[in-house]
């Protein structure tokens, strides 16, 4: 007995956590700074961390109420109806969502490169191909309508992310109205804004209102510093919302879960907190790291170091956890996430110590 074949299916590889990391080197973990994994460095919503405690001893119901009363609050934020929300198990969840409702066996997706990975990984479990274009160091990696388009052969899918990651570029609403209106009728093209609160450019949410060609993908994960809990969710056209009764997974946004998601909603003091501490950080890594680097609308920075798998094992032994992009296709970049305002700082002048090393 043996599975499928599994050898086209790509790895996701996580940043590495902070346990790990210190018994590996023998580390106190509370003298690390984890900055690899695009975490919330203030940690999760307090409101969301309140509503956790409240619901334990309720968590034998199935989330029911909670499921519907989340959609319900996120329609009425995005001005969207109800069957646009298709909540998931994370931004992962909602990507196979998506795969599941578009993707016959042998169709393809358009993903950047480089690229969060599971935006082909998700196209590859439901018997679709992944085909890429690529982003240019040069051009500062956008994700320009030209590249895109070059690359265009009737994809089912496209995927844009905006702030990209892990180089933090943007796209703008011209830019995919543009990729939207040049593909084909059948052509989905999905709008990865799981960063989009850190940015300072408009959502494209109009988009997905006026158009049935466009969808969106969000998450808990960053900005309300809910990743360990797993919840995401797609926008999608009105006119086939009602696919996803047909596509969801049963009761795969947990009851904790929603109700931390509802009461993260509710908490803008956390929110506004959380955008200003990652605008500034990231203008700091930018203005004292002693590297090249990226404008980026994320809460992280991309930086080019040379060899970055040996410039993130040294910053690792000085306690500082940064993400090696070798496995996104950059060996020569390391990727920051922004900290609090005391890490930040600590963490640029480690950085900077291990770079004056490196290059001698």
């Amino acid at each position: 007995m043996e599975p499928r074949d599994l050898s086209m299916h790509s790895v996701y590889r996580a940043g590495r956590g902070v346990e790990e990391v210190a018994r590996e080197l023998g580390l106190d973990p509370d003298e690390l700074i984890k900055l690899s994994s695009n975490e919330n460095s203030l940690g999760p919503s307090p409101k969301a961390v309140e509503a956790i405690r409240d619901v334990a001893e309720a968590v034998h119901y199935y989330p029911k109420s909670s499921h519907t009363d989340l959609i319900a609050k996120l329609a009425e934020a995005w001005d969207v109806s109800d069957e646009q929300i298709w909540l998931a198990n994370g931004g992962d969840g909602a990507l196979d969502y998506l795969s599941r409702a578009l993707l016959e066996p042998g169709q393809a997706v358009l993903v950047p490169d480089p690229d969060f990975t599971y935006h082909g990984m998700s196209a590859k479990y439901h018997h679709g191909t992944v085909e890429t274009f690529e982003l240019s160091e040069a051009e500062g990696f956008q994700q320009s309508p030209e590249r895109v388009l070059e690359a265009y052969d009737g994809h089912r899918i496209v995927y844009l992310t905006s702030p990209h990651n892990p180089t933090g570029s943007e796209v703008t609403i011209a830019e995919v109205e543009r990729i939207a209106e040049a593909t084909d009728e059948q052509t989905l093209v999905v709008v990865d804004e799981a960063y989009e609160p850190f940015s300072e450019r408009e959502s494209k949410i109009g988009l997905v209102r006026e158009r049935d060609d466009v969808a969106l993908l969000h998450s808990f994960s960053k900005a309300y510093g809910l990743a360990g809990i797993r919840l995401g969710y797609a926008i999608v056209p009105e006119e086939w919302g009602d696919a996803y009764a047909r596509v969801n997974t049963p009761f795969a946004a947990s009851e904790i879960a929603c109700r931390a998601g509802l009461a993260a909603l509710d908490d803008d003091a956390f929110l506004e907190e959380t955008i200003e501490t990652a605008r500034w950080g990231r203008a700091y890594i930018r203005e004292h790291l002693d590297a090249e680097t990226w404008e980026s609308g994320g809460n992280f920075v991309l930086a080019k170091v040379g060899d970055a798998g040996a410039v993130a094992d040294a910053c690792q032994r000085e306690g500082v956890i940064v993400r090696d992009c070798t496995s996104f296709g950059l060996p020569e970049h390391i990727r920051i996430t922004t900290g609090t305002r005391e890490e930040t700082p600590r963490a640029v002048e480690t950085i900077n110590e291990v770079l004056a090393d490196v290059r001698g």
